[in-house]
């Protein structure tokens, strides 16, 4: 199995408009980061991990011509704002694109792309619109999507239950606070743990900081852990001086191996 970063910055990627810090000025490509997603290739088929608005120039750097589902996080606009560049798979294929979300977001997605999921509303001749089909997710309940079990995981983001998951030794966990229990017991054995980290220091109301998702990466114990979800306050250099063995940072494009033996 395989795991691309596709993006791993925060709403506000990086560089930030008009800012001028070591990190927005850096020429390091490992400092750019668009708004998250990323891409599990289960050697069956690929799931995309959230729909982030820069998800067109995202999939063309990283040479993805077909996709099978997506899995939305939350609802959030960095992580769905990008949801008409599904249009071409759509296109392409003539299928529905099935999207996983948690249940009480379905109604959130409809109302806000009402074009999109509507059946009454449709494109002029001669153009198009995405055809995605909402598919329910429950927390603990495995689904079957390109010919793996993923297990839904619930972590908590300030007012909201953001949906991670765990596929085979593959754990993703994106815009936490906390790992909840239940959570963290199901993420024990995996080879390769995803965490969003924001910065060192100062902590935040509804994601981990940096030092916050060290601890708990060390509670589950991967073998290997990716922060992602990162600020222009920490470069890749120096999180790569200051990180712990074992934890490092993602950066758009990166593609990560996952032993699943």
């Amino acid at each position: 199995m395989k795991l691309t970063f596709l993006g791993t910055g925060t709403s506000f990627g990086v560089p930030v408009v008009g800012c001028d810090c070591r990190t927005c000025t850096s020429d390091d490509p490992r400092d750019r980061r668009t708004r998250h997603g990323a891409l599990v290739d289960t050697g069956e088929g690929r799931l995309l991990v959230d729909t982030p608005p820069e998800l067109r120039l995202q999939l063309l750097d990283a040479g993805v011509t077909g996709i099978d589902a997506v899995w939305f996080t939350h609802v959030h606009a960095d992580h769905v704002h990008g949801i008409d560049d599904l249009r071409i798979f759509t296109v392409r294929g003539g299928d529905d694109v099935p999207a996983y979300a948690a249940t009480r977001y379905h109604d959130h997605l409809a109302r806000y792309f009402r074009y999109i999921f509507d059946d009454d509303i449709q494109p002029v001749q001669g153009s198009a619109k995405p055809r995605v089909r909402l598919e329910p997710l429950e927390k603990g309940r495995p689904v079957e999507i390109a010919g793996r079990s993923f297990l839904p995981l619930e972590v908590p983001h300030g007012p909201m239950t953001v949906s991670g998951f765990r596929v085979g030794r593959l754990g993703y966990i994106t815009d936490a606070k906390r790992l909840p229990p239940d959570t963290l017991e199901a993420l024990r054995g995996v080879d390769v743990l995803v965490l969003n980290a924001l910065w060192f220091g100062r902590p935040h109301a509804s994601h981990f900081i940096v030092e916050e998702a060290v601890e708990a990466a060390q509670a589950v114990g991967a073998r290997r852990t990716f922060l992602t979800h990162l600020t222009h306050r920490v470069s890749h250099t120096e999180l790569l001086e200051r990180l712990p063995d074992g934890v490092a940072p993602a950066y758009d494009g990166l593609t990560v191996e996952v032993d699943d033996g």
